[in-house]
């Protein structure tokens, strides 16, 4: 009976095609670069499982978010063997993007008439720094439309694009700490917790989707308050 029950959970090579959108070619390929293991063989016949699908969904996902071969593979490399279809969910979740607002791809004359005018190297220099506009490899750019009237509003002002530059490691520098720190905590605190309880996958989404928002105003709250501190501790050193 239960190899039964097991055998309609399995899946046909051309069925995981469908159920993952990926060509035959590619799952192949992805299974001699040891990212999916090799089909459970029943005879002659080779089947997948959940745990096919979830590490082709991640293998996705990782694509999605503009991950090399070589990057995807270092990644997979840290998952443990036996990760539950569930763990590597959670992977996917922690994945996605933490705004709201998704930026929309332009080409370079696409942008300039966004912008109503004609941005120079510099200008584009600086707003990539900004975190504003993003240079993709197929020579476009990644525009985060929100923020846009901001960094031309900076550029008006004549923001000085070594400053833009500087900024941009500073947030680079904490930002990776702060993703490090964050990101284990969840890992050790969050996660085990709901894994024990038997939450489902979709769960584990709602609750890191609802904390995003509360995580990056809280990240501004103790920014703001952190350059108050520092203002006033500036004030009192120079009226001593």
């Amino acid at each position: 009976m239960a190899e039964d029950v097991e055998r309609r959970e399995l899946l046909t090579l051309d069925e995981l095609t469908t159920r993952v959108g990926m060509s035959v070619r590619n799952i192949r390929f992805y299974t001699t670069k040891g990212l999916v293991p090799p089909p459970i063989r029943r005879g002659r016949s080779g089947y997948y499982n959940a745990d096919h699908v979830a590490r082709l969904e991640l293998v996705q996902e990782l694509q999605a978010h503009g991950f090399t071969l070589s990057a995807i593979e270092r990644y997979v490399a840290r998952i443990p063997a036996d990760a539950t279809p569930e763990d590597l969910a959670l992977h996917r979740t922690m994945l996605a993007p933490w705004q709201a607002d998704l930026p929309v791809e332009m080409s370079r004359a696409e942008l300039d008439k966004r912008t109503g005018r004609t941005l120079t190297d510099d200008d584009l220099t600086t707003l990539t720094a900004l975190g504003i506009v993003a240079r993709t490899r197929r020579g476009r750019y990644e525009v985060a439309v929100s923020q846009l009237s901001v960094g031309l509003g900076l550029l008006d002002l004549g923001f000085p694009t070594e400053a833009a530059l500087a900024a941009a490691d500073v947030y680079a520098d904490h930002g990776r700490q702060i993703a490090k720190e964050l990101n284990e905590l969840f890992r050790t605190m969050v996660w085990p917790v709901y894994k024990e309880a038997g939450a489902s996958t979709e769960t584990l989404r709602k609750v890191v989707e609802s904390l995003k928002p509360l995580s990056v105003a809280s990240l501004v709250a103790a920014y703001e308050a952190a350059m108050d501190e520092t203002r006033r501790e500036d004030i009192e050193r120079r009226t001593r």
